[in-house]
């Protein structure tokens, strides 16, 4: 053999061994790159035998509960949102319907214990997965420990260990919890466990609260819906023909039937503010690098493109604000460095009268240009401005979208810039079946590229370019209203447009969303006649049928600029207080 035949051989075997050891160390972060086994070398378990056996821990630890939940003896509604006032006490349904902001208040006083109002909340959370197949384990045994050492705490003490003292709050799968499973979602990551808390639950603990469910997600997590081939599909209390939303639909849905008041989502599309939207909740995504993101399981972790952030969902809005303003005051940039130091800022964030008031400046996005929201939606928009309109120190005036079709290009050509590598590794590695949605946004993504590192510079220079022209054209203005979604909650499989949502993502600014009211058939008629603007637009239109989207939660969303998240909150204060929203009930 010559020199330079040696030379190349031994070339090739050392970069052979260089990328199976790369693969394998970053593994350590995301197991779907390990070199996967052919199909027919797959051992052990199959995948239906594996969402087998997580639904058996599911129900069993739902059976645990003591007493047993009694049997729903009657046909389930497509409407269940009443049923836990048919099952529980009065006393289970006072805890569990009080926002989180009057139950912190009462358990640090002492009115409450701990012990009552997880009880309370265990008991309602396993209802709600009968009724919509949220959750994904009850953690019973834990947490009563933990409340039971809380009210403890209090005695000995006589004050509370901090400001969610005794405070049940729940959480989404993939946010790691010592010792528990860590899927994502992905049937071949069905063995994976954290070795540690997350970050933002280690702070949630020191503040007081209590951990006692884990919440369903979609296959991916990248769907506006939540389904999964470990549980199948997470459905709406309102209307179960309909979506809970996703990716945190568990939480969405556990939290619009009252078994949670508090729950931790994640969005980097839309995945609070779907969900919150579809069940009737508030739901913020906040700022990027605000809150701690270290402990959650994922693909492609480490992606820096499109930021994931995670935020609240809640039955109130000043949950919302006690989640923000407990975690941030916890100045979690000292344990992660990638966060920045900003302070959750108590002063007022809104411009002052002359008279000492407040005023504000919104404009109105009623249509993003590409596809026409749903009739109930413009009612609802229309309904709020008119509203607006009468209230003196608010001024309300038009935002045309800026090319906001450029910005699905852009997001959705940098979601992932591995041509999907990583997701569909992880999907396949167990053989288990691609769900509709994951298909939609990996194989059926227009584009869906796998890129270079020259192209990934180019289009982050074109999202750089996009967002300092969409900053030109805020002008004094203080907030944008607009729709979180083209429509309600849709039937399940149909969550297929994204851009009310992700369009906030590629801009990383703060979005809240909020209820309104709920459709009406009788009202929220079909628009006869109309004319699609693309096969997006007809395919959300042809959607709507009223009698379809019966009672389900309309909902709204209020934007602001970067980093103005606690003007967004002052500012949906503000709204709440002069125009009474929501203008329906919802529990």
């Amino acid at each position: 053999m010559s020199t330079s035949s040696f030379s190349s051989l031994f070339s090739s075997i050392t970069d052979l061994f260089h990328g199976f050891y790369s693969r394998l160390h970053s593994s350590l972060v995301s197991p779907s790159l390990l070199p996967l086994p052919r199909p027919r070398a797959i051992a052990g378990p199959t995948w239906q035998e594996i969402a087998k056996a997580a639904q058996d821990h599911r129900d069993a630890s739902i059976a645990a509960l003591e007493p047993p939940l009694p049997t729903i003896p009657w046909e389930i509604p497509q409407d269940v949102s009443q049923i836990p006032k048919r099952i529980f006490s009065k006393e289970i349904i006072a805890i569990t319907e009080a926002a989180p902001e009057v139950l912190v208040a009462k358990l640090a006083s002492g009115d409450l214990t701990s012990v009552q109002v997880t009880t309370a909340f265990l008991r309602r959370a396993g209802l709600a997965q009968k009724l919509t197949n949220c959750v994904t384990e009850l953690l019973s045994t834990a947490a009563l420990a933990r409340a039971k050492y809380l009210d403890e705490y209090l005695s000995t003490n006589k004050k509370p260990i901090g400001p969610l003292h005794g405070l049940p709050i729940s959480v989404k799968e993939h946010i790691g919890m010592e010792g528990l499973t860590l899927n994502a979602g992905f049937i071949s990551w069905h063995n994976q466990t954290a070795v540690s808390n997350a970050h933002i639950l280690d702070i949630l603990l020191a503040a007081g609260a209590v951990l006692y469910v884990r919440t369903t997600q979609p296959q991916t997590l990248m769907h506006l819906e939540t389904s999964s081939n470990f549980y199948g599909a997470t459905v709406n209390p309102f209307n179960r023909l309909l979506t809970s939303g996703g990716s945190s639909g568990g939480e969405g849905a556990l939290i619009g039937l009252r078994g949670s008041c508090l729950g931790i989502g994640t969005d980097i599309g839309g995945s609070i503010r779907s969900p919150a939207a579809n069940c009737g909740v508030y739901g913020l995504r906040p700022t990027s690098y605000r809150l701690p993101n270290e402990g959650f399981s994922a693909t492609m972790l480490g992606q820096e493109h499109i930021v994931p952030v995670v935020g609240p969902l809640s039955t109130s809005l000043g949950g919302v604000k006690l989640f923000m303003k407990t975690l941030i005051d916890a100045k979690p940039w000292l344990r992660e460095p990638s966060l920045l130091p900003i302070p959750w800022n108590t002063e007022f964030q809104l411009p002052s009268t002359a008279t000492g008031g407040k005023k504000l400046k919104i404009a109105v996005l009623s249509d993003d240009g590409i596809v026409k929201p749903h009739p109930p939606i413009l009612r609802a928009i229309s309904t709020v401005v008119d509203k607006l309109k009468a209230i003196p120190d608010i001024e309300v005036v038009s935002w045309t979208p800026y090319a906001h079709d450029e910005a699905w290009t852009i997001i959705s050509s940098l979601y992932f810039c591995d041509g999907g590598a990583e997701e569909s590794a992880a999907i396949n590695a167990s053989g288990e079946p691609w769900r509709p949605l994951s298909r939609f946004i990996l194989t059926d993504n227009p584009n869906m590229k796998r890129h270079s590192v020259r192209e990934l510079w180019e289009w982050t220079v074109k999202r750089e370019a996009y967002k300092a022209k969409y900053a030109k054209l805020w002008g004094d203005v203080d907030v944008i209203l607009c729709p979180a979604g083209p429509g309600a909650a849709p039937p399940l499989d149909c969550a297929r447009y994204w851009g009310y949502t992700s369009q906030w993502n590629l801009l990383d600014y703060p979005a809240l969303v909020f209820p309104v009211t709920k459709v009406d058939p009788e009202v929220d008629l079909i628009e006869e006649g109309y004319q699609p603007r693309n096969e997006d637009d007809k395919y959300n239109h042809d959607l709507y049928k009223p009698s379809t989207y019966a009672n389900a939660p309309v909902s709204l969303q209020l934007i602001g600029r970067r980093y103005e998240d606690e003007k967004v909150v002052e500012a949906m204060e503000y709204i709440k207080e002069k125009i009474g929203l929501p203008f329906a009930s919802f529990v």
